[in-house]
């Protein structure tokens, strides 16, 4: 079974240039959990999502990345550690990137 939760946007101090990192930007979560079917119609038989929001957030709060590729192997990896899952996949994007010429969002999955 697969539980996807998408749109987490959090703030976060990432990036490779200095004011990326002094003053945050916005950051855009989508992960997707790889899970066995709950035996029952209960919450403590599967993952709590609002659980899994909160390690995306303790994560995302507890180091600051230089690359969009680093921040979601960390994401992933943790969220292997963490729960009982047999997979997981997590898309970041960067909603906020200025570009010459523009804006863009620019995105990683691991």
């Amino acid at each position: 079974m697969r539980i996807e939760i998408e749109g987490v946007t959090l703030r976060g101090l990432h990036g490779v240039l200095d004011h990326e990192r002094r003053d945050g930007q916005l950051f855009v979560f989508d992960v997707a959990l790889e899970v066995d079917e709950p035996a029952e119609d209960d919450i403590d038989a599967t993952v709590d999502y609002r659980d899994v929001v909160a390690c995306v957030r303790e994560v995302s709060d507890g180091t600051a990345f230089q690359l969009l590729e680093s921040l979601a192997a960390a994401v992933a990896d943790e969220l292997m550690r963490r729960f009982p899952v047999s997979g997981a996949t997590v898309r970041v994007g960067k909603p906020e990137l200025e570009l010459e010429g523009g804006r863009a969002t620019v995105t990683a999955t691991r």
